[in-house]
């Protein structure tokens, strides 16, 4: 799942994006809102939640599929590359890579800035010969590293299947843009998740607790905070759906009963069984997943998947440039 930072609650800092992609998404038919916008404060604290669910199996499938094959991630990455991690959040996958690899530095790019901090000082502290250079910033716009390992060859590690929550063409656009940033001689670990039974991906984006619910939710809570909304929380529920022909979990926002409010003095009316569409996760077999690798600019050289087959990391080298014509 997607993460961007919300800022204290009063409206003044509302950021001029999030008010564009919000009053353009609730114009829209179908009604849609970028999925990025769910990591306020409290949204970062929910989807860490959500990742101890045990509905939620990514998390801790990926865990220990990292745990056993770091070794040999270890061997073909090699010693002294810089590990840049896109979307770091709270980093809890991290020690295990970074004490694997035998890194020259770490940078953790991520929009959510309190995460970004205090990930990046626990880690400082348990691996105090690294050097840690965070970077607060939206990895989904273009972005330039630090000057600091702008020679040192590079490992992008990007981990939680987050890749999935972007359409295809997009997701080929953002490996690209990676390819980029890390530079050439790169490589990139990257978690995807697997298609399967559409009853376990239902459930763990549904859970009985209702965490997943509360954090759907949440973006409701975040317009009328920071944009002065009227939006009737309780006039929406919470809806996980399997889209087979598009190999993805869809999140929805189901209007419950006719509601009609306002956003910054602006009206909006929104009829019952109306949704608003606020998440995608895409999931890959494995063809699709090195076809996508390929389109995304990087030559998949290695696979390793949990016993089930419920999750897959892949290690992939950055292709040549192409020659000019």
């Amino acid at each position: 799942m997607l993460k961007q930072e919300a800022e204290d609650g009063t409206r003044s800092f509302a950021d001029p994006a999030f008010r564009a992609d919000v009053i353009d998404g609730l114009t829209r038919r179908p009604r849609a809102i970028p999925a990025r916008w769910f990591y306020d404060r409290r949204g970062s604290e929910l989807f860490e939640a959500i990742t101890e669910l045990p509905e939620y199996y990514p998390t801790r499938t990926e865990t220990a599929l990292l745990e056993a094959v770091a070794g040999e991630v270890a061997a073909r990455v090699g010693p002294g590359r810089a590990v840049v991690e896109f979307g770091s959040g709270s980093s809890t996958k991290t020690p295990i890579l970074l004490g694997a690899v035998d890194p020259s530095a770490y940078v953790p790019i991520d929009i959510s800035g309190d995460f970004l901090r205090e990930s990046s000082k626990a880690l400082a502290a348990r691996f105090p010969a690294l050097r840690v250079i965070p970077v607060e910033g939206d990895f989904l716009q273009p972005l330039k590293l630090p000057a600091e390992v702008a020679a040192t060859p590079k490992l992008g590690f990007f981990p939680g299947s987050t890749i999935g929550n972007m359409i295809p063409l997009s997701s080929a656009d953002l490996l690209r843009a990676m390819r980029r940033s890390l530079g050439e001689g790169a490589m990139l670990l990257i978690g995807m998740d697997r298609i399967k039974d559409p009853a376990i991906l239902e459930c763990a984006y549904d859970d009985a607790a209702g965490v997943t619910a509360a954090f759907n939710l949440n973006l409701l809570e975040r317009i009328n905070r920071e944009l002065d909304g009227t939006i009737p929380i309780d006039a929406f529920r919470h809806r996980a759906i399997w889209n087979d022909d598009r190999a993805r979990i869809e999140m929805h926002l189901e209007a419950t009963r006719d509601v009609n409010f306002t956003i910054e003095g602006r009206p909006f009316s929104i009829a019952a069984g109306e949704t608003i569409h606020t998440e995608n996760s895409h999931k890959y077999g494995p063809r699709d997943a090195r076809i996508l690798l390929r389109a995304g600019g990087w030559t998949p050289i290695a696979e390793w998947t949990d016993p089930a087959d419920q999750f897959a990391l892949y290690l992939a080298e950055a292709q040549a440039p192409r020659p000019a014509p």
